[in-house]
């Protein structure tokens, strides 16, 4: 039977970060994993990686974060990221109406080319500056219904809504069955407590 409540899975989800070039994907990720906002961050050049484990009812959710460069030169990249990702986080820039029309670019290219049951996240960055706002609330979050996304709006400056996000994303992906964890050996137990929320990398 299942070895009480103390044992708990660590499942590995796979996240990519996609969006155009500047609306703050790896600010985001910093925020996230290392709560630190680096106002002179460097565009990201291919692709970076991160995890961050975080507790998840009985189970632990160790995020793979895939961070993809926005600039149009790595776009031909961009499927080695979302390929066998579990989530897709799409990132525009509240102040950029451009950057909400390449979000629905990437949502085209992720229901064509995309695994079928990845779980798409779009999140409005920059929410701190909302008196320079472009992309209207409402709009945006329309739109997430209409693809039955996650939707919601960050400032990784201010740490809004960073941690709320892969929560969200958390809550999305289907519990496992204990019965399948026992005859499934590429998900790892742990008889550790859960990690705390401590600085990682």
């Amino acid at each position: 039977g299942f070895v009480g409540a103390v044992v708990m899975a660590i499942r590995e989800l796979k996240v990519c970060l996609l969006g155009d070039t500047g609306v703050g994907k790896s600010s985001i990720v910093c925020r996230f994993v290392q709560d630190h906002f680096d106002h002179n961050i460097s565009p990201t050049i291919g692709a970076s990686f991160l995890t961050k484990t975080v507790p998840c009812g009985s189970e632990l959710h160790k995020f793979l974060i895939w961070d993809t460069a926005g600039q149009e030169r790595f776009h031909s990249l961009a499927p080695m990221y979302y390929r066998g990702s579990a989530a897709a986080v799409i990132v525009y820039d509240i102040t950029k109406l451009d950057s909400f029309q390449t979000l629905k670019k990437w949502v085209k290219e992720l229901k064509e080319h995309g695994p079928e049951d990845i779980v798409v996240a779009i999140a409005g960055n920059k929410n701190d500056l909302g008196d320079i706002r472009e992309v209207p609330m409402k709009e945006a979050k329309e739109y997430a219904e209409s693809i039955a996304a996650i939707f919601i709006e960050t400032s990784a400056r201010n740490a809004v809504n960073v941690e709320e996000l892969f929560q969200k994303i958390s809550r999305r992906i289907p519990p496992l069955d204990p019965q399948e964890l026992e005859n499934n050996e590429a998900f790892k137990l742990t008889r550790q407590p859960p990690p705390s929320n401590k600085r990682c990398c």
